[in-house]
């Protein structure tokens, strides 16, 4: 199998196989990520090329396969036919395959729109990790992310109208000081008109070769402390009133928050009430990020 430039998939796919269908990202100006901004350019694979991909990972690893994510960064900007025609050729070959996922952002969800969304479902798409981020249009804007408010509640309300499980992606401290509270209120507010099955907290890390990582030299952005990230958390979580899963599976984040909304919200701000009252050296370290 053929891999690449950076490959990357959630942690929720660590089992999953991966199958090369996009190289790099197409918008790839959002200033706080670092993974593409060295190239490679971005380009969707042919059908052909990722065909024998699939054979491959047969011989190698059997028909049992469950689950398969398709890298790279905004696989679902592939022409629609061509990745359901991806999507197809994965459940012929693998019979017990049980989910198919991909990166996908708002601006090329609500390119596509409702009938190419279901035309992928009925191929076999089954999740879609989204980046939020951000639910309020000034700093959507000032990371870049290529996407409104507005846009960002439309495409996920386009994926779960097609029938396709919703991951949507929160960074906390991405705002920075000066908008942390706006940032948080208006990211639980837009999680509540999207209604997503999963929402996925991340921490911001300034990462090499970014804009961000830029600002923060120059004085120009305000890092929060630990404590800030966990108050910032606190204030999203009381906030979001619809029913979703919630994860904080990844390293950049304090502690671990994962549980059901609106069932376990009170334990879940009862554990960052807790970590308030540690002193700040107890947390992970300041650092910049290198993937």
């Amino acid at each position: 199998m053929r891999y690449e430039g950076p490959i990357y998939r959630p942690p929720s796919e660590s089992d999953s196989l991966l199958i090369q269908a996009t190289i790099g990202c197409p918008h790839n100006k959002c200033t706080f990520c670092m993974v593409y901004k060295r190239g490679p350019k971005y380009r969707a694979r042919s059908v052909d090329e990722v065909k024998q991909d699939i054979d491959e990972a047969k011989r190698i690893y059997g028909k049992g396969i469950r689950s398969v994510f398709l890298p790279a960064g905004n696989t679902i900007a592939m022409p629609t036919d061509d990745l359901a025609r991806i999507c197809e050729y994965l459940r012929l070959t693998f019979p017990a395959l049980e989910r198919i996922t991909i990166y996908g952002s708002a601006q090329y969800i609500c390119k596509k729109g409702l009938k190419d969304m279901r035309k992928l479902r009925e191929a076999g798409l089954s999740r879609i990790h989204v980046g939020l981020e951000s639910g309020h249009d000034l700093v959507l804007k000032k990371v870049k992310k290529g996407a409104t408010r507005s846009q960002q509640i439309e495409a996920g309300l386009i994926v779960k109208e097609a029938g396709i499980e919703l991951s949507e992606y929160v960074i906390l401290g991405l705002a920075g000081r000066d908008l942390s509270k706006e940032h948080a209120i208006a990211t639980a507010s837009a999680i509540d008109e999207i209604a997503p099955h999963f929402v996925r907290i991340r921490t911001f890390v300034p990462k090499i070769n970014t804009l961000m990582l830029h600002e923060l030299k120059k004085g120009r952005f305000k890092m929060l402390s630990p404590h800030e990230v966990l108050e910032e958390a606190k204030l999203l979580i009381e906030n979001v009133q619809t029913r979703t899963t919630v994860f904080s599976d990844h390293y950049t984040n304090y502690i671990n928050l994962e549980g059901e909304l609106p069932e376990d919200k009170n334990r879940l701000l009862k554990m960052i009430d807790v970590a308030l009252r540690w002193d700040e050296s107890s947390f992970r370290p300041f650092f910049i990020g290198t993937e």
